[in-house]
Formats: structure tokens, sequence, C-alpha cells
């Protein structure tokens, strides 16, 4: 009585949902041209049943439009007064009288990076970079006249205020989610002195200043700046004798050709090198929030959907930028609770008090939410797990702070466990397993490239359109399928009827 027919019926009108998707006329960004696509045509009725919408932050609620803002450079602070540092009147006379502090600073910004200058054949130059941040901190050092001019195999020539300085890249130790920093060795051409140079999250750069450095300031410059919702990197240099840089080159390289444990021990032989740095300052980037990421979280939540915020930023930026995509209320309206601990013990005890707050707010209106970071997070994970699964469950909102890629997999895993529809929406390569964990995926075609995009089910142009994506394109296609089954079902019934009844006559 169930007919063979109704497997057809779906698979044909679930191809159609997906059509549905790339036809949509509203849902084209249009400063790009970029379309939404349907990768997936099979789950087109499970957008009409998402409960947790797992996001990550940089380029998908941001622009991922990177613009220098501010920055501390050996205590001073510069951009403080007129909100733009590239304006400040004493970072421009420091530049001009070649202060020795700034022209370390800026040295690092130019240099400390992959980034590929490209002269154009009027003489103007420009850049290719793999990240934004390295692009903001590029351009930003050659508006203040210490620019990147020309690589030439490893070879690098920098400008300064009319004089030509060259260095020679001896190695470059990439940025990875465990180290949070990235660092290149280098060699001035003139002096022959070898110098790292470093840039990284203040947990990967401060707690290895060089005993005696005081980093007091710098630490309430990474504070402030996050309040106002700036990106913070850190960085600093050190010099390295001849000797110590090439026993350390010795190792480095045989963990780069080994074929065991070759990520261990290339992070291993990075650590020997990353330490007793010289801290020279603190840069501040702002990234701008999309437009109608409010409006269209604002609207979700009504909905009764779940949102997390996954990032990889500061605790700080997180919850500024939280407040501004009306993630969570602010004060008096929401409660924002904090998981926090280097220890077994202080995890437990503080998941043991929010989760205590969670059970008494729970049949309040008030709105709460919980904010946990890396380190605390891998710990609950990992010894708390039940404890945490039910502060996933109370909780409708939750601030997820400097986790790696593989955190943001356990997080979608997690609450999959629960029977939850989870949907993963991200736009860089950081977010793919995330992405792929989830029921359903969602990539962002954006400046980040194209690895969310063609490893999700759907990709779309910007945030916004994922009101339309859940809401108007899964719910129709939930309504649809839900009618299309009862119809074939029932029409299955009234045919198998008919038959019976000739039969008995």
């Amino acid at each position: 009585m169930i007919p063979i027919s109704i497997k057809v019926s779906l698979d044909l009108v679930k191809s159609l949902y997906a059509k549905f998707i790339d036809w949509d006329a509203e849902m084209i960004d249009y400063e790009t041209g970029i379309p939404s696509h349907a990768t997936n045509t099979a789950i087109s009725e499970d957008l009409g049943q998402v409960e947790y919408i797992m996001t990550d932050k940089t380029g998908t609620l941001t622009e991922n439009r990177m613009i220098f803002r501010r920055c501390c450079i050996s205590g001073v602070f510069y951009g403080n007064e007129s909100g733009d540092a590239l304006k400040d009147m004493k970072l421009l006379n420091a530049v001009a009288g070649g202060s020795p502090d700034v022209v370390q600073f800026l040295t690092v910004m130019a240099i400390c990076n992959t980034v590929v200058p490209i002269k154009s054949k009027t003489g103007a130059i420009s850049y290719k970079a793999q990240s934004q941040d390295e692009d903001a901190l590029v351009n930003a050092a050659a508006q203040l006249h210490m620019v990147y001019a020309n690589k030439n195999a490893n070879i690098l020539e920098i400008r300064f205020n009319g004089s030509v300085i060259k260095y020679e890249v001896l190695e470059i130790l990439e940025f990875t989610s465990d180290r949070k920093r990235m660092s290149v060795v280098v060699k001035d051409c003139q002096t022959g002195k070898i110098v790292l140079l470093s840039k990284g999250a203040d947990e990967a750069i401060l707690p290895y200043a060089f005993v005696g450095q005081q980093t007091r300031t710098f630490i309430e410059a990474v504070e402030q700046y996050a309040q106002l919702g700036l990106r913070t990197l850190c960085l600093a240099c050190r010099e390295l004798r001849e000797d110590e840089y090439q026993e350390w080159s010795l190792m480095f390289k045989e963990a780069s050709s080994t074929l065991v444990d070759r990520e261990w021990r290339i992070a291993e032989a990075c650590q020997r090198l990353e330490h007793d740095f010289e801290v020279l300052g603190v840069t501040a980037i702002e990234d701008r929030l999309q437009d109608g990421v409010p409006e269209t979280i604002e609207t979700l939540r009504k909905a009764g959907i779940n949102f997390w915020m996954l990032t990889g930023d500061k605790q700080n930026t997180a919850i500024q930028i939280a407040l501004s995509c009306n993630f969570i209320s602010p004060e008096p309206k929401g409660q924002l609770l904090l998981i926090d601990g280097k220890t077994e013990d202080e995890v437990c005890r503080s998941l043991e008090r929010v989760l205590l707050t969670m059970r008494i707010t729970s049949s309040e209106p008030k709105d709460v939410a919980f904010v946990v970071d890396g380190w605390a997070l891998e710990i609950a994970l990992k010894h708390y797990r039940k404890a945490f699964t039910e502060l996933a469950i109370l909780s409708r909102t939750a601030i997820c702070c400097r986790v790696t890629p593989s955190q943001k997999a356990q997080l979608v895993e997690l609450l999959k466990s629960c029977d939850y529809r989870t949907l993963a929406i991200g736009d860089g390569g950081n977010d793919v397993r995330m992405i792929q964990q989830a029921d359903i995926g969602v990539g962002i075609s954006g400046r980040e490239g194209l690895q969310a995009a063609r490893a999700a089910d759907y990709s779309i142009g910007k945030f916004r359109f994922l009101k339309r994506l859940i809401l108007v394109h899964g719910r129709y296609s939930y309504n649809r399928t839900a009618f299309l089954s009862q119809y074939s079902f029932y029409k299955s019934l009234v045919i198998c009827f008919i038959q019976i009844l000739c039969l008995w006559n």
C-alpha cells in the first residue's frame, strides 16, 4: 500500500527545491554578482527544521575588510584620540624622525607575512595576501612610509624614508591554530644580523617575552582594543646568534622532511625558537559587520532557533560583536556567564556555577548566554562532557572564543548527539570541518575564497540570505514534502481499495 513511486516523486521535487534556490533573484549578491547555489538536493526540507545555528565570525558576520585603526608601540598609544592611527600626528612625527621603536615595529608589520607585492606598469604597488589581516598590516605600513616594494626569490626590498633596506628570508614558520602565531627568520643584507620576527595572538606572544620586560601596558592595550570590538595582534622580535640559527635550522629541516609525526615535530622545532621575545607593540584592526546581520539574527531567534558563535578571536572582541549582532541582549535584559579556568578544578567549579545559574533562569524570560574560551572548552569536552552537554541544551546562545577548527567540529558533533538539527555556516578553510560535521552546511563565497562554499550543501553570498534560505525555502520545502508524502500515501490507499472492491464484486 506504500507506493514505490513516492521515492521517485520525492527525488524529483527535491531537485526542484534546489532549483528554486538557484533561481531566487532575492538571494543574489548584486555587489559581487554571486548567486546562491544548492549543491545538495536531498536535504532542502531539513532547512525548515533547524534548531541550532553554529556560525563563524570573521567573514561570516563581518565583511572581512580589515582596516588598520590603532596601535600601541613601546607603551605609547596611537589613534586613541582621532580613531585612526594613520592620521595621528604623534605617529607621523615619530616615523619622520626615524624613531627606532617605531621603525622596528613597522618593519615587522611590513615583512612578517606571506604577502607578495605586485608592481603595475605605472609603478604602483599592490599586494596579494592570503589573509585580510596581513593585507591590512602591509598597506598600513606602506602608508607610514615603510613600503614593501619588491620580492625576488628570497630577497625582500623595503623602502623607508628614501632609503632601501634588503632582507633575505631564511625560514618561514607558518601560522597554525595551535601555535596562534606566525614567524619569519630574516637576515639583514647590510649588517648580516639574523632576526626572528613574529606576530600572533596576545596569549601566544606576551607570555613568551624575555624575562624582565614589562608587558602590563601591552595587556592593557589588548583589553582596551578588544572592548571596542577590534581585532588585535601582538608584534615581537628576537635577534639570533649565527650558531644558534644554524643548529636550529638543521632541526627544522629534519622535522620538515620527516614522514612520521611531521606536524608535531615542526611545532616542537618552532617552539624551540619562539621564546624570549622583545615585544614591540599591539595592532588593532577593524572589521565591520555585514549589512542586515542584526536583523537576520533577531528574526531567526524569534523563530525559535538557537545561535552559537564559534570564533578564534579574543573574548572581549567576540562579546562586543555578539552585542552588535543581537546575539545577546545588553544588561539588564541579558546576562552573560563566563566559563574559565586553566586547570580541571577551576573549569569544573566554573562550569558548575554556570550550570546552576542556567537551571534557575531557564524558566525566566531573561536572555542568558555563556562564554567559554578554547582552553576551558578543551578541558570541559574531555573531562566534563556530560555537564557541558546539559549546559548546551539549556542555553539558547553561546560564544566560544579562541577555538580551533577541530573544536568547532566537536561542538557541532555534541549538539548532533543530542538529536538536534544543526546548521553550520562559515566562509573560510578553517570552517570546513564544522560545515561538514553539521546536518546542513552553508558556505559564504567571500574574500576568504571558495573552500567553505565548495564543501557546503548550500552557498550564499551574504549572511543575510540565511533568513530567506531557512524561513522561505526551508519552510516551503518542508510543507511541500509533507503534502506530497500524504498525497502519495492516500492516493495509493484509494487505488488499493478500489481494486479490492472490484475483486470482491
